[in-house]
């Protein structure tokens, strides 16, 4: 089976992510109808909506791991639609998931190196686990404890540092905020925005309309699976629909 390969007339101006008129779902329960979406190099881009609006569906759709119906995924000016879930991590499209998902019996540095075993730098795998360990000091303190036993926000930090690991193009969060206080929630985004200044671009998926709009370059609300809004994420958030249907203004 061929890699993907960036094609070499893919250019600054191009979106690093491409999503073209896109329909997926279950089996015969279609989720998305025809969403489009693009996130540009160096960008944090929300991508926000209510529970079951679609949102995690478009995220394994992007992951490959759920089937396209219909429309286009371009990465990096490749198509990886019907993509291997493998293949397109392999790319530098990663997936942060809901619910954290660390292998709860490993101590968090070894979930931390499982985040690069697909790599074979051994010297930059080392170089960037110390780049971890700097980004979020909690986690080298507790770098031989079992992942399971921290809390909800350090699991998330060990979760997101993990997924840093394969060191990728886009970083896909879903639902970071979810089950966590506020001020770790802050901690996190601050975190993130140091990710996006490292080089590393992020989408966010998040049901949390505020944090994400406050914090991102540019929004899209996703309702029953279509995108209904866009645009720059202080315009979204002054926008009197938003604020009605998401934050009771």
């Amino acid at each position: 089976m061929n890699a993907i390969v960036a094609d070499s007339r893919a250019t600054d101006a191009m979106p690093l992510l491409h999503v073209k008129d896109l329909s997926a779902g279950y089996g015969e329960a279609p989720v998305l109808a025809g969403v489009s979406l693009d996130v540009h190099a160096g960008e944090l881009v929300a991508l926000v909506g209510s529970n079951g609006a679609g949102k995690t569906t478009l995220l394994r759709a992007l992951s490959g791991l759920i089937p396209v119906a219909s429309g286009d995924i371009v990465f990096n000016g490749v198509s990886v639609a019907g993509s291997t879930s493998d293949r397109i991590f392999r790319a530098g499209l990663t997936q942060l998931p809901e619910g954290r998902q660390l292998f709860d019996q490993m101590t968090v540095e070894d979930n931390l190196l499982m985040g690069a075993n697909l790599r074979n730098d051994r010297g930059a795998i080392a170089t960037d686990l110390e780049r971890m360990y700097a980004m979020f000091p909690r986690l080298k303190e507790r770098r031989r404890q079992i992942a399971g036993t921290m809390s909800g926000g350090e699991q998330q930090m060990c979760a997101m540092a993990r997924a840093l690991m394969s060191s990728p193009r886009v970083l896909m969060v879903d639902e970071m905020s979810l089950g966590l206080a506020p001020v770790v929630v802050l901690q996190l985004m601050e975190i993130l925005q140091q990710v996006r200044m490292s080089g590393v671009t992020v989408l966010l998926i998040e049901q949390d309309v505020h944090m994400a709009l406050e914090h991102a370059d540019r929004g899209y609300v996703l309702e029953t699976g279509r995108i209904v809004l866009e645009g720059p994420a202080g315009t979204l958030l002054d926008n009197p629909e938003i604020q009605a249907a998401y934050l009771g203004v």
